[in-house]
């Protein structure tokens, strides 16, 4: 009897363990690079299109994430009122420089870019515009996905960055049927883990080395939301993302 497919959750759960064997020492790496940018005063810049912007939300104004984060991007690429625009808006040249310069991030400063194939030009344009400016990058994306897609600029989103995070997406994204995969994308799943992973590396090494980070508690636990209005205060002027209202959390993160 031939051998029965794996079953979808085993072929994930093996992505995961892949990402962790190869992208494991670049973790430590980036969460070193990020709490020397935090450390010395410096703002986490965090960009990506279409559906890596849900990577964008999920490191900004979150519940446990980092509030020295401002997201990056251009309302082009968010898929939600016009799905096709935001894939044309990825492939222009120019828009992803626009971005950076809008932002104009600076050292101490970092950035975090996602992207799944890193072929288009947003997101290498985001990249290697804050590399130019001196801001160290780091990348999550997936090497052999990069390898499949199609080339739209000269570069890849990895060439520009400090520190690559290889999140192992295989090309397509797809998972399911495992003979012939054509749903069940994983993307979002793998680099959300690896977020995540960076996330707690940065606060072992903070603690290690004696740093308080500033980070986001959730506004439906007691204390969170004078935890939030204070860092709200703090960071509102540097990351205007954040609103310019009355300094009182409205209770929406932390779900």
């Amino acid at each position: 009897m031939p051998d029965a497919p794996r079953r979808f959750p085993d072929r994930v759960r093996e992505l995961l363990d892949d990402l962790d064997a190869v992208s494991g020492e670049a973790i430590g790496d980036a969460a070193a690079l990020l709490l020397d940018s935090i450390g010395a005063g410096g703002i986490v810049h965090v960009a990506g299109a279409g559906h890596s912007l849900a990577l964008v939300c999920e490191t900004f104004y979150r519940a446990g994430g980092l509030a020295a984060v401002r997201p990056v991007w251009d309302p082009g690429v968010l898929p939600l009122d016009d799905a096709v625009r935001s894939t044309r808006v990825e492939r222009r040249p120019g828009v992803g420089r626009a971005v950076v310069a809008r932002a104009a991030p600076a050292p101490p400063d970092a950035a975090v870019v996602f992207s799944t194939s890193g072929r288009n030009p947003y997101p290498v344009e985001i990249a290697e515009e804050c590399a130019s400016r001196g801001v160290r990058v780091i990348a999550v994306t997936s090497a052999r996905a990069s390898r499949k897609a199609a080339a739209r600029a000269d570069t890849t989103l990895a060439d520009h960055a400090e520190i690559v995070l290889d999140t192992r997406v295989p090309p397509g994204d797809v998972l399911h049927p495992a003979e012939a995969p054509r749903t069940a994308a994983v993307s979002t799943v793998l680099a959300a883990y690896a977020w995540s992973r960076v996330l707690a590396a940065l606060d072992d090494l903070a603690a290690e080395r004696g740093v308080e980070l500033p980070r986001w508690t959730s506004a439906n636990v007691p204390g969170g939301d004078e935890v939030n209005a204070a860092l709200l205060e703090r960071y509102r002027r540097r990351v205007p993302e954040l609103g310019a209202g009355d300094g009182e959390p409205d209770g929406r993160r932390g779900g």
